[in-house]
């Protein structure tokens, strides 16, 4: 049975302690109420995998657990099948005392180019926003967050999260909840907010922003990363039915007017940290995602555009501050 108790407990003194007042009301209501008819099969994998003491954890430079003797080819049989019970995996990559989980997405690529951009998470509060697996929230407490919580209303997410947190130890630091942004009420408690790959799946982008903005402590600051488009200022692409085979893409901007649009919000010292081409390298299929990716919705003949004729998948991140 996936908790929150403890969470809750943790954030009862401090500056989260407000949240208090609506968000067990709200788990409680989605226990109830909003469960995936796999929710049982995945929670029973997460709850029949042992929980491991690492003798090394890496969150630094990966997300690493080492036991302290070689696991035995049996428990290691047993921890692969539980967690390939949760395929899926998309975000990642993770290696579990002696498990490796090679997911869709090079997830650490993305940190890599992101880091050098941010202030020092040290002892931070830091709110992820579409966290997926939890994959970033490892490594914002490898880089010195004190408290990282995710959501993101998935409801695998959640179950590959409390996996791997089972496998690093039950490491307490990081917290995943099973809710949207739109769910949230305004705290003005997290030092910095990450919404990474979420603005092109929002059909009102300013009010994401302003969503965002409205969880951050004053001189807060934003991490979003998304689609972009080359182009001018003024320059978004409103896909039609699709965008690379995904339908719920909405608008994507070039880097000059997202930066724009987060001037708009009241955000300040806004800068474009990295623009980069999304490769086949980066998200491509896997033994643990053995469904489409990325090459699957490029053109075949032209691989700078989508099968659509859009062009290919461009990202932007921005860091912005709240004044």
């Amino acid at each position: 049975m996936i908790e929150f108790a403890s969470f809750y407990q943790q954030i009862a003194k401090g500056p989260l302690a407000h949240w208090l007042e609506t968000l067990p009301a709200q788990i409680a209501s989605w226990q109830r109420e909003s469960q995936h008819g796999l929710f049982k099969q995945w929670s029973n994998a997460v709850e029949f995998l042992p929980e491991l003491s690492p003798y090394r954890l890496d969150l630094l430079h990966s997300v690493t657990a080492q036991s302290e003797t070689p696991l035995s080819q049996g428990q290691l049989t047993r921890i692969e099948t539980l967690l390939r019970n949760l395929m899926p995996w998309r975000k990642g990559p993770f290696s579990l005392c002696g498990v490796d989980i090679d997911t869709e997405w090079r997830s650490d690529w993305k940190w890599d180019r992101v880091l050098p951009h941010l202030s020092d998470l040290s002892g931070h509060t830091i709110l992820d926003v579409g966290c997926g697996s939890g994959y970033h929230l490892w490594r914002m407490i490898g880089a010195g967050a004190q408290l990282a919580v995710g959501i993101d209303p998935t409801h695998l997410f959640l179950c590959q999260f409390e996996a791997v947190r089972k496998l690093l130890g039950d490491d307490r630091r990081a917290h995943l909840l099973p809710l949207g942004i739109e769910q949230l009420p305004a705290l003005n408690a997290f030092d910095t907010v990450f919404s990474m790959g979420v603005l092109y799946h929002r059909r009102s982008p300013l009010e994401h922003l302003w969503q965002l903005k409205d969880q951050l402590v004053k001189e807060g600051e934003l991490v979003l990363e998304t689609l972009v488009v080359e182009g001018d200022e003024n320059t978004v692409l409103v896909p039609g039915d699709r965008y690379a085979q995904m339908r719920n893409v909405y608008f994507i901007p070039s880097a000059l007017a997202l930066k724009n649009w987060l001037e708009k919000c009241g955000f300040v010292d806004v800068k474009i940290a990295d623009v980069s081409v999304t490769t086949p390298q980066e998200q491509r299929r896997t033994d643990w995602m053995i469904t489409e990716s990325l090459a699957d919705f490029l053109d075949p003949n032209d691989s700078s555009k989508t099968v659509e004729g859009y062009p290919a998948p461009l990202r932007a991140g921005l860091v912005a501050r709240k004044p």
